[in-house]
């Protein structure tokens, strides 16, 4: 009789589990799972369809916890999507943390190469898509992405002017020595020796790049009353004749500009542009501003050039081994990286921690963005064209 009391219960009865998430306690009842016993001795798991979406996001910080919660209101996503947020950054000691989740939404610095992804895949099959919190996808390996039929989306557009007016901003903070003049008020010495700057209006400053952010410091150095050349491998010549800016060979523009300021992306081909024989051509006390991406500038030829006097100064928003340094405190650490320590006691030269996206604004629109991305892929519609990111055609 008891026997088949059990077998009866079992095969008439659904028992509810709840599903425990590591990160996370707060289940919904979108994270119940329905085991329906057919027998005594076979049994199948039938999941209960899931309108909610589980995105795991690596290497946050408190902003973009804040910033995400208001893009989820705000486009109604609270019941479809759900993030957990992690300060550790995406690597190969990490991926174990997207297990359960659909998605992995990550910055910068975290790394999503061949092994990553391979490691994701095996291990977090769940995951269909990958969100970047950044315009560069330079830190992916598109073509394993594409492999494995992992959606990858960006924010391209994310605020071309916080990018541009941070350049700006450490220009004119470098030209006029306001890093020297902030610290010497502070100990009431005010002097000026030493503090010596140019005007900008009249001298020629050089953009390598003119998409969206190169043309927004375009419009503010030409408000400076500066004479601007650029260089861009697809020339808008429109833009150009519009505003009043000349294309121009890279050689040129590094022989006749006194700043150069970059802001191009970092693939394979532009990898160290700024090299020992760039930085040979530039013009003689000229200034270099990079806000793109670390790797564009060689390091070393950069800090050698700079002892030797040939350069004015440069202010660097990136640098190219900066993964393991910014966006954290190491205030109380060594730091292992001469080049990067050598750089920033240079008196020439200003180092910020790739800062120059971090305006109220460009958080907003990275939030609602990459927000957006989630909802429509899990919703099945395509993805705006200019946010996915695809592997480049194969020859």
């Amino acid at each position: 009789m008891l026997s088949t009391f059990l077998f009866s219960f079992f095969s008439t009865t659904t028992i509810l589990f709840r599903d425990v998430f590591r990160h996370d306690d707060n289940i919904s009842i979108n994270d119940i799972i329905i085991f329906h016993f057919g027998s005594a001795t076979n049994c199948s798991p039938i999941i209960k369809q899931m309108s909610l979406r589980k995105v795991i996001v690596f290497d946050s910080k408190s902003y973009d916890e804040k910033t995400f919660k208001a893009a989820l209101k705000n486009l109604n996503g609270q019941n479809k999507l759900r993030f957990t947020f992690l300060e550790s950054k995406l690597t190969e000691e990490t991926v174990d943390e997207a297990l359960g989740y659909d998605a992995i939404c990550v910055f910068v610095n975290d790394i999503v190469n061949q092994n990553v992804i391979e490691q994701l895949h095996k291990t977090c099959a769940t995951v269909k898509m990958i969100a970047l919190r950044c315009a560069g996808f330079n830190n992916v390996h598109l073509e394993t992405a594409e492999k494995y039929e992992l959606k990858v989306s960006r924010v391209p557009r994310y605020s071309p002017y916080a990018v541009a007016e941070h350049s700006v901003a450490l220009l004119l903070s470098l030209n006029r020595n306001m890093h020297h003049a902030f610290f010497r008020t502070k100990q009431h010495n005010f002097s000026l020796d030493g503090l010596v700057g140019i005007d900008l209006f009249g001298k020629t400053v050089g953009i390598i790049g003119t998409g969206g952010i190169g043309m927004c410091a375009i419009n503010i150095f030409l408000g400076f009353g500066c004479r601007v050349l650029a260089y861009d491998i697809y020339p808008n010549e429109n833009a150009a004749k519009e505003k009043g800016f000349v294309y121009t060979t890279m050689d040129e523009l590094l022989r006749e500009s006194d700043v150069v300021s970059i802001y191009a992306p970092l693939l394979d081909s532009t990898y160290h542009l700024i090299n020992k024989e760039a930085l040979d051509k530039m013009k003689p006390r000229a200034m270099l501003i990079n806000t793109s991406r670390g790797g564009l500038v060689d390091s070393k030829a950069l800090l050698e050039c700079l002892k030797s006097g040939k350069l004015r100064g440069a202010a660097l928003d990136v640098y190219e081994n900066e993964k393991q340094y910014f966006f954290n405190d190491y205030s109380q650490q060594v730091m292992e990286d001469d080049t990067l320590a050598r750089l920033i006691s240079m008196p020439n030269t200003i180092v910020t921690s790739h800062q120059a996206f971090l305006t109220e604004e460009a958080l907003k629109n990275i939030a609602e963005t990459t927000v957006q991305s989630l909802l429509d892929f899990f919703d099945g519609k395509p993805l705006n064209e200019n946010n996915e990111v695809k592997a480049p055609p194969k020859k």
